[in-house]
């Protein structure tokens, strides 16, 4: 009976331990990709923005990090525009964000699908934006090329969601050293500084907070002092 249960004992380590995996606990990354503008101007525009992060794992699949934004969020048409609006948007912004991946519930198996489905991840933050807005003002509604251009520089606070996939690639040891990211991100801002229009409620009545999706591709690279999780994370 002693022998049944010592060798229970020992497999059970042994399985526990066949069940975990270090990980680098450090990211870095940056990337560039597309914005594009929800706002009380008609047209949304597309423009350019890049970004660096640097984030702290939890384990391989949760995490915690910061992330810097520059580029431009366009919109508007002052010549088609109704009320001759058109915006550039040259902002740059700070966030705090977590994210959690599918990883963190998947089973510990490891293979090709499974192992890409673990990346996918969800994530929510909290970050200020630094507007600096070139704006159309339509100062003649019944001629369609006449507007004049003003400046407003202003910070708002906002929240941004997202939703994207890490693809990891081991080193030579085995470790998901590299991770190809491709990321959706919806920012919601709290105040009407993301154009330079801020309608009345007496004018407008619109409500609405403005929005800017944020689509990127980048690469990241994980370094640093090692963990150990519970999760297969990589291919012994």
């Amino acid at each position: 009976m002693k022998r049944i249960i010592i060798t229970a004992l020992f497999l059970a380590s042994t399985l526990s331990s066949f069940a975990q995996s270090n990980f680098y606990k450090i990211s870095i990354g940056a990337g560039f990709g597309a914005t594009q503008s929800f706002t009380e101007v008609q047209k949304h525009g597309f423009g350019l923005s890049g970004y660096g992060t640097l984030d702290y794992l939890f384990t391989p699949f949760a995490s915690l990090g910061l992330e810097l934004q520059k580029g431009e969020v366009n919109g508007g048409d002052f010549k088609n525009d109704p009320l001759n609006r058109e915006f550039v948007n040259s902002y740059q912004s700070f966030a705090v964000s977590a994210k959690v991946s599918l990883g963190q519930v998947l089973n510990d198996r490891y293979n090709g699908p499974s192992d890409l489905l673990k990346g996918i991840y969800l994530g929510a933050g909290v970050g200020v934006i630094k507007n600096s807005v070139l704006f159309s003002t339509g100062l003649d509604p019944q001629d369609n090329n006449y507007a004049v251009t003003d400046h407003l520089d202003r910070k708002d606070l906002f929240f941004p969601l997202n939703l994207g996939i890490n693809v990891h690639f081991p080193d030579r040891e085995g470790f998901y050293r590299y991770v190809l990211n491709f990321n959706y991100q919806a920012n919601f801002t709290l105040g009407e500084n993301l154009d330079g229009y801020d309608d009345s409620k007496i004018t407008f009545q619109s409500g609405t907070i403005d929005i800017f999706t944020y689509f990127s591709v980048g690469l990241k690279y994980n370094f640093g002092k090692m963990g150990l999780s519970r999760k297969t994370f990589r291919k012994y």
